[in-house]
């Protein structure tokens, strides 16, 4: 954790932005698979982390808007649950390490709440995404289930959004570590992978080079599929056979849960084949180029557009499109091939603080989301700031129902050779993706590179395959 003045001053700084009321933080609990004991690997909520720090179920805070102070609700473990648990700090211990010196139990909480709510006093609370949560603040306040996350605090959104995006000097130090134990996954997949193999014998690679590492579980199931064309696939039942390409998009997490996110795709074989390597240098050089676009005042959406137009010359040079490249991006016709956003917003979150509105923190009034296919998909667009932490992740992909499926309709047949995609069909999908900071000048990489070039790549593996 970090020290307790950290947890202190960001507290005291979203009071003060509030004004008024209390501020309820709820954490997490335990979730059972199929039955209460038989549970889901515990992910702490990811804005009770922020403000105070403590990666146990069970817990909850609130925040007095008048005082600044915190209050941890949670019980002391019993007798019972430590023979299954093990011992475990007090809370009154746990609390003194993230500067709360105001603790309660569990059961105090909705009392709290409903006595304060009873005398007029505002309760701020985010809109909840597990059912526990939700169904306490339903009891407390007396507010019909289906209305409590409608009830959720704008105000308190915004001001969580305005804290978190804005990533301090000791939180990019976490963001490095997770950057580098994601890089040593992805390093990890390159050097296992080998024809015959199954794909979850190389995801397996990966995810134990993610547990060795730190413990820590990746930041989301990993991506490890010959059918790089399914944007989020994850099945892991194909054998890697030779003339295939192989994507990898997964993450480690740091010791205190900040995500890394990369992808890498590279050949099943020691070398590219030429079709491959064509298509791999227009996606490098669509991640290239909008990394070095990367800097404070630019919106991200017009970054987007331009790795579009750079994927978009990129395939009529290969005569797969063909018109006016501007043309063809502003139809979308560039979506058949790059269906999603260039990027989104990390931190805490892999996809930080979408649990609290995806359009309200990447777009504002001067960015307005577009209804376009594969533009709509671009979760951030709005003007990128400095310490904001996002990813860049452009790719192209083949995806044959969405090719059929437009050919027969006619859709961009001005900017699309139909015909030569017929070749495409069994190609696969190609995404390459890495992690930044926006600084005042720029943007910095997160971690160690990982290798993406073509000769690196191909020096990988054909070391793995000797």
């Amino acid at each position: 954790m970090f020290a307790p003045q950290t947890y202190q001053a960001r507290r005291e700084a979203l009071a003060s932005h509030i004004g008024r009321g209390l501020i309820l933080l709820q954490g997490n609990v335990e979730v059972g698979m199929n039955y209460a004991d038989n549970i889901y690997p515990f992910r702490q909520d990811s804005t009770f982390l922020y403000y105070f720090g403590l990666d146990l179920p069970g817990l909850s805070g609130i925040i007095d808007t008048e005082t600044g102070a915190g209050i941890l609700f949670g019980d002391d473990l019993t007798m019972d649950m430590i023979v299954w648990t093990g011992p475990m700090p007090s809370l009154q211990e746990l609390g003194a390490q993230v500067g709360v010196t105001d603790i309660r139990s569990t059961q105090a909480l909705p009392t709290m709440l409903a006595e304060a709510w009873s005398k007029g006093a505002e309760i701020h609370y985010l809109p909840p995404y597990r059912h526990r949560n939700t169904a306490v603040i339903h009891e407390a306040l007396n507010l019909p289930l289906a209305e409590v996350k409608q009830q959720a605090s704008q105000r308190l959104v915004l001001a969580v959004m305005n804290q978190r995006s804005y990533k301090s000097a000791e939180e990019l130090e976490q963001l490095d570590e997770a950057c580098n134990r994601t890089g040593a996954m992805h390093l990890a997949a390159m050097r296992s992978a080998k024809p015959g193999m199954l794909e979850s014998e190389v995801m397996s690679q990966v995810y134990r080079t993610a547990l060795e590492q730190s413990g820590k579980h990746p930041s989301f199931p990993i991506i490890l599929t010959v059918h790089g064309e399914t944007l989020h696939n994850h099945h892991y039942h194909n054998t890697l056979q030779s003339g295939q390409l192989l994507l990898c998009d997964a993450g480690g997490q740091s010791a205190m849960n900040y995500a890394g996110d990369m992808t890498r795709t590279f050949p099943v074989d020691a070398t590219f084949t030429q079709q491959q390597r064509d298509v791999y240098e227009i996606a490098l050089a669509a991640n290239v180029e909008a990394a070095n676009l990367l800097k404070p005042g630019v919106t991200y959406k017009s970054i987007h557009l331009e790795a579009a137009r750079i994927i978009t010359r990129g395939l009529k040079g290969l005569g797969l499109m063909k018109g006016d490249v501007d043309a063809a991006v502003e139809a979308g016709a560039h979506a058949l091939f790059f269906p999603h956003g260039l990027g989104h917003m990390m931190g805490l979150d892999v996809h930080d603080m979408e649990d609290l509105g995806e359009t309200l923190l990447g777009y504002d009034e001067e960015t307005i989301r577009s209804t376009q296919f594969g533009l709509k998909s671009l979760r951030l667009g709005k003007k990128l700031e400095t310490g904001f932490v996002l990813t860049v992740e452009p790719g192209i992909y083949f995806i044959p129902a969405l090719i059929d499926n437009w050919h027969k309709q006619g859709l961009n047949a001005d900017f699309i050779n139909f015909e030569a995609l017929e070749a495409y069909k069994s190609f696969g999908g190609i995404r390459i993706e890495d992690d930044y900071v926006i600084t005042e000048s720029g943007a910095n990489l997160l971690g160690k590179p990982v290798p993406k070039t073509v000769a690196d790549i191909e020096s990988i593996r054909q070391e793995a395959l000797a």
